[in-house]
C-alpha cells in the first residue's frame, strides 16, 4: 500500500471515529434531555394539582408555604385557560410583555400571549384542571434550560467541527512547508553534488576529442547531449524554492525540441506526434516546463505495454486568451477514482517507483506557471489524456465592424 493510500485510509478511520462520537453524543444528551421532560412534567401535574386546591386552603399558613416552593421549583412556563378558551393565568412569561404600565393604564401584549400559547399547544398536551367545578386545561413549553438542553449536541458538534478543520488546516500548512523545506534543500543540495561530476565529464569529453581526434564522432556528440541534459537536470534542482524567470516562447518549439531528445531515449515501438498551433506563445521556464513534459511523456510511455502512441494536440483559447496542451497515450489508463490520487506524493502503480513525477509536475505548472493540470479524460485499456492549461502571452484586441 503506497504512502497516499494509508494516509486516506487514516482519515477515513479518524472521521468515522469522530462521526461515532456525534452520534454517541446526541443518544446520551437526548436520553438525558427526555429525563428532564418527565421531571419538568411531572412538576407541571403537581403544580396543577396545588392550584386546584389553593382555593381551599388559602388561609392554611403552611400551604401556603407549599405553594410557594412548588412555584419556585417549577422553571416550565404555563398558561391557563378556561372552557371558552380564554386564558385566566399564566405562570414563567416574560413580565415586559405579560404585564407592563403606560401612562394611562396596565396593559399587556396580546400577540405574545398567542404565540406562546401555539408554542405550547405544538410542544405537549395540556394538563386538565377543576377549580370550584369549572373545567381548565393547563398548557405548558418546556423550560429554558431543557431547550437549550436540546440544541447542545448539535451546537457541540458544530463546534467541534469547526475546531478539527481549523486544526486540520493549520497542521497541514505547517506539514507542508515543512515539506517543501525538506524538497527544497534535497534539491539543491543534489544540484550541489551533481556539478563536480558534470564538470569532469565535460572535461574527459574534451580530452577525448583532442587525443583521439574524435570532433566529428558521433558517439561523443551522443555524450555531450547527455552531459547537456546532466546540467539542465541540475539547472531544473536549482531553481527549486526560487522564482524562475519566464520568457516568452512558441510552446510548439519548446515541446518539438525535448520529443526530438527524448525520443531517441525510448523504445521504437512508441511513436510521437505533435499536432495543433505552431504559433501560440506562452510564459515559459524552459528547464523547468521541459521536465514537466518529461514527466508526462515518461508516464505515458510506462504505460504503454507493448506497442503504441503518444500524442501531442496543442489548442488556443482565443476567448480566454490561454493554451491547451493535451497529452494523450494509448497505454492502459486510469480508472476515473483515480483521477487526483495521480497527483498526490507517494502515488504510483510501479513497483520501483517513488510516486513524485507527477506531483512535481502539477507543482512546476500551477506554482511557477500559475497554471492549470488534469486528467481530462481516462478510459481503461485505451489510454489516458492529461491536459494542461498556460497563459498565454499573446493579448487579442476583438475586432470592431
Amino acid at each position: 500500500m503506497n504512502p497516499y493510500e494509508k494516509k486516506r485510509r487514516w482519515k477515513f478511520f479518524l472521521l468515522i471515529f469522530a462521526i461515532l462520537i456525534g452520534i454517541a453524543s446526541v443518544f446520551y444528551t437526548d436520553s438525558f434531555v427526555k429525563k428532564m421532560e418527565r421531571e419538568e412534567a411531572n412538576q407541571i401535574q403537581l403544580w396543577v394539582k396545588i392550584q386546584e386546591r389553593s382555593m381551599f386552603l388559602m388561609d392554611n399558613d403552611n400551604f401556603t408555604e407549599i405553594v410557594e416552593s412548588v412555584r419556585k421549583n417549577t422553571k416550565a412556563p404555563v398558561v391557563v385557560v378556561d372552557s371558552s378558551g380564554h386564558i385566566t393565568t399564566y405562570f414563567g412569561l416574560d413580565s415586559t410583555k405579560t404585564n407592563y404600565s403606560t401612562d394611562t393604564k396596565l396593559v399587556y401584549d396580546s400577540l405574545y400571549f398567542v404565540h406562546q400559547l401555539s408554542k405550547m399547544k405544538a410542544q405537549h398536551r395540556p394538563l386538565d384542571m377543576n377549580i370550584l367545578g369549572a373545567p381548565y386545561k393547563a398548557y405548558y413549553k418546556d423550560s429554558f434550560i431543557l431547550t437549550q438542553l436540546r440544541y447542545f449536541p448539535y451546537i457541540q458538534m458544530i463546534v467541534i467541527f469547526l475546531f478539527l478543520i481549523t486544526a486540520y488546516a493549520a497542521f497541514s500548512s505547517s506539514r507542508r512547508a515543512e515539506q517543501d523545506h525538506v524538497w527544497v534543500g534535497l534539491a539543491k543540495e543534489t544540484a550541489h553534488q551533481l556539478g563536480t561530476p558534470i564538470s569532469s565529464l565535460m572535461a574527459w569529453t574534451e580530452l577525448m576529442k583532442s587525443k583521439f581526434d574524435a570532433e566529428d564522432d558521433p558517439l561523443i556528440a551522443e555524450m555531450e547531449n547527455d552531459i547537456k541534459r546532466l546540467e539542465i537536470i541540475t539547472d531544473r534542482f536549482s531553481k527549486i524554492g526560487s522564482k524562475p524567470i519566464l520568457e516568452d516562447h512558441t510552446v510548439y518549439i519548446v515541446i518539438s525540441n525535448f520529443i526530438d531528445y527524448f525520443k531517441v531515449r525510448t523504445s521504437d515501438k512508441v511513436k510521437f506526434s505533435i499536432t495543433g498551433d505552431d504559433q501560440v506563445r506562452a510564459m515559459l521556464n524552459i528547464p523547468l516546463f521541459d521536465w514537466v513534459i518529461e514527466n508526462l511523456l515518461k508516464n505515458a510511455a510506462n504505460a504503454i505495454e507493448n506497442e503504441g502512441s503518444i500524442a501531442i494536440n496543442i489548442i488556443e483559447n482565443l476567448a480566454k486568451e490561454q493554451v491547451f496542451i493535451d497529452v494523450t497515450d494509448s497505454g492502459k489508463g486510469i480508472p476515473r477514482s483515480k483521477f487526483d490520487a495521480v497527483f498526490q506524493p507517494g502515488y504510483t502503480t510501479r513497483k520501483r517507483g517513488w510516486g513524485l513525477g507527477l506531483s512535481l509536475t502539477k507543482r512546476i505548472v500551477e506554482n511557477y506557471h500559475s497554471g492549470e493540470i488534469f486528467v481530462k479524460d481516462s478510459e481503461l485499456g485505451k489510454g489516458t489524456t492529461f491536459r494542461i492549461i498556460l497563459k498565454s502571452s499573446l493579448t487579442y484586441e476583438p475586432t470592431t465592424a
